[in-house]
C-alpha cells in the first residue's frame, strides 16, 4: 500500500534514528506517538501532508489526548485481537501528564527533525509548549526496610545470592537494571573500585564507583558464581545466558512480597541518589552519576 507524505516522513524519520544508532526503546516511543498522532490527522482532519499541519492541529490533539482514555485508540486495528486492551484494569483511564508530555516532546522533535532536512519552511512546534504536570512525591525505600528485604534472599542457591548481590550493586551505585545486566566481570576494578559501563541508556560509556563494603561483597560473591558458570557476565542465569530485565523484575517482585513492601529496580537507583543528597552529596554531582546530564549533553534535540 502507498503510503500518505506524512507516513513517508514518519518512516524516514525512524530510518534516520536507526542509522543514528538510538535505542530500541527511543526509536519505539517515536514510531508509536508519531504514527497516532498521523492516525488523528488522518481521521479527524482528513490530512495527510506534512506541510499542512498547522500549530493548531498540534493543539487540538493535546486537547484530544486530555480527553480521551488510555488505551481506546490504536494505531493497528488488528493490534486489538492480539493485546485485548479492553481488558486491562487501567483501560479509558485518564492518560497522563507525563505520558502526554512525552508525546508532544517526539512530535516536536520530529518537526524539528523536518525543518532541519528543508521539508518545512515554517515550523508548526515552534509555539507548543508542554502541558503542565503535577510532579508525584517517590516513595523511598527506608533503611530498615531495604534490609528487611536483603533478608529475603536465599543465599543458599545461586538466583538468591545472584538477586541480592544485583540489589546491593545497584543501591551502592546508583546504575541503571539493564546497565547492570550487561556488566562482566571484566569490567570491575576493584583496585579502583570502578565498573565500566559500556550498555547504557546515552551510548556514552561511563564508570560507577562502589563501596569497600561492596567489593568485599563482590569477591565473595564471584567465589560462589564460579561454582556455578563460566559466562563472563556477572550476573548469569544458572545456564550462563544473560539475565533478562523482565525475569529480574518479576523475581524482585517475588521477594519484596515476602518482605511486605513494594520494590522495582528503577526505586532503588532513586533511592543511591535520595541516600547521597541526604548525606551531603552535592545535587549537580548527583546528576552526572545518573548521567541525565551526559545524556542531555549527548542529544539536546531530544529535550527541547
Amino acid at each position: 500500500m502507498k503510503l500518505s507524505d506524512l507516513e513517508f516522513n514518519v518512516e524516514d524519520y525512524l530510518a534516520y534514528c536507526q542509522n543514528k544508532n538510538l535505542s530500541r526503546k527511543t526509536i519505539n516511543s517515536y514510531e508509536q506517538s508519531l504514527k497516532l498522532f498521523v492516525a488523528y490527522l488522518k481521521n479527524q482532519h482528513d490530512l495527510d501532508k506534512v506541510k499542512e499541519v498547522r500549530v493548531g492541529h498540534i493543539r487540538q490533539y493535546v486537547a484530544y489526548l486530555q480527553e480521551r482514555g488510555k488505551y481506546t485508540v490504536v494505531n493497528r486495528e488488528s493490534s486489538k485481537l492480539i493485546n485485548f486492551p479492553e481488558n486491562r484494569m487501567d483501560f479509558k483511564k485518564e492518560v497522563s501528564s507525563i505520558t502526554i508530555n512525552n508525546y508532544i516532546r517526539n512530535i516536536k522533535v520530529f518537526f524539528n527533525w523536518l525543518k532541519q532536512e528543508g521539508e518545512l519552511l515554517k515550523n508548526p512546534v515552534e509555539n507548543i509548549s508542554q502541558i503542565k504536570t503535577v510532579r508525584r512525591q517517590k516513595k523511598g525505600i527506608s533503611q530498615e526496610e531495604f534490609n528487611g528485604l536483603i533478608e529475603k534472599f536465599d543465599y543458599t542457591k545461586f538466583h538468591g545470592y545472584r538477586n541480592k548481590i544485583i540489589v546491593l550493586l545497584l543501591q551502592d551505585t546508583g546504575m541503571r537494571i539493564g546497565e547492570c545486566l550487561e556488566v562482566t566481570v571484566d569490567s570491575i576494578d576493584f583496585k579502583s573500585k570502578m565498573i565500566l559501563l559500556t550498555k547504557t541508556k546515552g551510548r556514552i560509556e561511563r564508570y560507577v564507583y562502589f563501596s569497600n563494603v561492596m567489593q568485599r561483597e563482590l569477591k565473595q560473591y564471584l567465589k560462589f558464581k564460579d561454582r556455578y558458570t563460566e559466562s563472563e557476565l556477572l550476573f548469569p542465569t544458572t545456564k550462563g545466558t544473560p539475565l533478562s530485565i523482565q525475569s529480574f523484575e518479576k523475581q524482585l517482585k517475588d521477594v519484596s512480597k515476602m518482605a511486605g513492601i513494594d520494590v522495582h529496580p528503577h526505586m532503588i537507583r532513586n533511592n543511591f541518589a535520595r541516600h547521597y543528597l541526604l548525606n551531603g552529596g552535592d545535587f549537580f554531582c548527583c546528576l552526572v552519576f545518573l548521567d541525565i546530564v551526559q545524556l542531555r549533553l549527548q542529544s539536546p534535540h531530544i529535550w527541547t
